[in-house]
């Protein structure tokens, strides 16, 4: 895995030199890394919310105990649902070995901290959501898109000055 960190650093690192100017190299590793996970995100949301979900209503049964629970989830819900756990684990990995590397935080301190800021960020993409399609009226895709953009500066302070400080 550290050798695919290598490849991708060098990769990102290649592209820097025309931003030496206008940003460090931290923000523009940041920027890749994130940028690419954000496309990740994107295109996963449209293929899961148009293709798997198929813009239905997600019901869920659950038994507890001798209890049973019905609940039912709109599709752009539990696109984020299904969406959320694999760009959190590609964008803590990228994190920790193409951005923030120099951090001396043991691994599973900094992979807490990652999931609070990150529970932060998913709180606002729930809410935003919420707000955008079911209040508002916004298609799904492009409100996703507008709040990702808001949680991304959220982000960066987040992870660099808590989860993987030095």
């Amino acid at each position: 895995m550290k050798k695919l960190a290598q490849i991708i650093t060098r990769i990102i690192d290649f592209f820097y030199p025309p931003f030496r100017k206008v940003m460090s190299e931290q923000l523009f590793r940041y920027a890749a890394c994130g940028g690419g996970n954000l496309v990740l995100d994107w295109i996963l949301y449209f293929l899961i919310y148009n293709f798997v979900i198929g813009h239905e209503i997600v019901n869920l049964s659950f038994v507890i105990s001798r209890w049973s629970l019905e609940q039912a989830i709109t599709p752009h819900i539990a696109t984020l649902c299904i969406v959320f756990p694999i760009t959190l684990l590609t964008g803590f990995w990228l994190n920790k070995y193409v951005t923030f590397r120099e951090s001396s935080l043991r691994g599973s301190r900094q992979l807490v901290r990652y999931i609070l800021i990150v529970a932060v960020n998913l709180l606002i993409n729930y809410l935003g959501l919420k707000l955008c399609v079911e209040v508002w009226g916004w298609y799904p895709t492009p409100s996703k898109i507008a709040i990702t953009l808001l949680t991304v500066c959220i982000s960066f302070f987040g992870q660099k000055y808590y989860s993987f400080r030095k």
